[in-house]
Formats: structure tokens, C-alpha cells, sequence
């Protein structure tokens, strides 16, 4: 039996643990490479317990996340990511009629979310 890096109460989330990924850049290639079937499992997958993940992080001080909530955290990512593609979409993995997401480059998309500096003027 394989230990879950996930807390008990979240152990139900482990089918997902492939989507906690802790960058965008990460999370959008990994949308980019599913089917719109992968998508939809994971949201269904994922977005009854959003409440339950959100309402555990936000215990805690942004950066300060204890690193057993990481996944869960990187999981909601996840599902922001995913969650525009399922809801407004209908299931299509990339932006229709869209440039090519390629030619956008996030300023810290390579970086861990938690880690990443404060946007200019956000106090």
C-alpha cells in the first residue's frame, strides 16, 4: 500500500494528485495535453470538495502553507485552470478563438503560485 502525501480528510483526492502541480506554467501545459474527457473527469472530480480545500488553506497565512496542504492547494490551481475550459467552453482544452496560447508568456508562470511577488499597487 502506497502512502498518500495527501491529509486524511482530503485522501479522497489522490485520483487527482497528477493535477497538483505548483506553476502555471505546469498547469497549462497539462490542461494542453488532456482530452476534454480528462478535463471533465477531474472537475467532477475536484469541484465538490473545492469548499472543504479552500476553507483548510485559508486557515493559514498566504506563504505560510504547510507543505501536507500544498497538494490541495495546487489541486484548486488546478481546477481554476480547468474550470473556465468546462464552464464556458464546453469541454475544449484550449481558448477558441483565441491566439495561440503559446505566444503568452505569464511573467512568473515558472514559479511556484505561493512564492510568487505581490502584483505593483497591492497592498
Amino acid at each position: 500500500m502506497t502512502l498518500s502525501p495527501l491529509p486524511a480528510a482530503f485522501a479522497d483526492l489522490a485520483p487527482w494528485l497528477d493535477w497538483a502541480l505548483p506553476t502555471a506554467d505546469e498547469r497549462q501545459a497539462r490542461r494542453l495535453a488532456s482530452t476534454s474527457a480528462e478535463l471533465r473527469q477531474f472537475y467532477d472530480g475536484v469541484l465538490p470538495r473545492l469548499e472543504a480545500i479552500l476553507a483548510e488553506v485559508d486557515r493559514h497565512p498566504l506563504g505560510a502553507l504547510p507543505a501536507e496542504l500544498q497538494p490541495i492547494y495546487n489541486m484548486a490551481l488546478s481546477l481554476a485552470e480547468v474550470a473556465p475550459h468546462i464552464e464556458l467552453y464546453n469541454g475544449a482544452v484550449g481558448v477558441p478563438y483565441a491566439f495561440e496560447e503559446g505566444r503568452f508568456i505569464a511573467v512568473h508562470g515558472d514559479q511556484p503560485t505561493w512564492e510568487c511577488r505581490q502584483p505593483m499597487g497591492f497592498r
